[in-house]
């Protein structure tokens, strides 16, 4: 008799271990696609940029240092670069295209400019696609996260060696109060 009640309970845990083992692959895949689905505009911007870059620099030879920057991020090979180095290069990418954007208002020459003003376009739909993909990434991590935190879904994230994945976070910077003057 105890023989039927332990192998009933050994078999019941063995199910439910395999269960959660596959609904962690299932969520894994998930917040795999995310990325990959904010890694196509992620790399459309990459790709923009040194376009926009060169229209700016016909206008503003000397703004280098914006410019340098913008560059040298871009000598990196993106396909080569990890999701985690992706993420924080987007990071820094992001905070450089607000700054050349910003020296391109300095120009009304550039802002006139019909293939600057198509960059700018063209950017800012990446920038709102970008945005869409990061809700979108960071609403499967956060699954994937809780299922890895919650228990008893954690012990067997434990023994599988699940961990938290990383959302995608705006800059400190971007945090930062913003001082509005009228």
């Amino acid at each position: 008799m105890w023989f039927y009640i332990v192998g009933g309970i050994v078999v019941l845990l063995v199910l439910y271990v395999l269960l959660t083992y596959n609904s962690f692959v299932k969520a894994e895949v998930r917040v795999s696609e995310a990325f990959s689905t904010m890694d196509v505009y992620l790399k459309k911007r990459w790709d923009l940029v040194p376009s926009l870059a060169e229209t700016v620099k016909g206008y503003a030879k000397h703004e280098k240092q914006v410019l340098a920057e913008v560059t040298k991020m871009r000598q990196k090979n993106y396909d080569a670069m990890s999701e985690r180095s992706k993420l924080s290069v987007s990071e820094r990418l992001a905070d450089d295209i607000v700054r050349l954007v910003a020296v391109a208002e300095a120009y009304p020459k550039l802002k006139a400019n019909k293939n600057f003003a198509k960059l700018a376009d063209q950017l800012a739909e990446v920038e709102d696609e970008i945005a869409n993909a990061r809700k979108y990434y960071n609403a499967t991590v956060r699954i994937y996260n809780n299922k890895v935190k919650v228990f008893p879904n954690n012990v067997v994230a434990k023994m599988f060696g699940r961990k938290r994945e990383r959302m995608f976070d705006a800059p400190e910077e971007d945090k930062a109060e913003v001082e509005v003057k009228l």
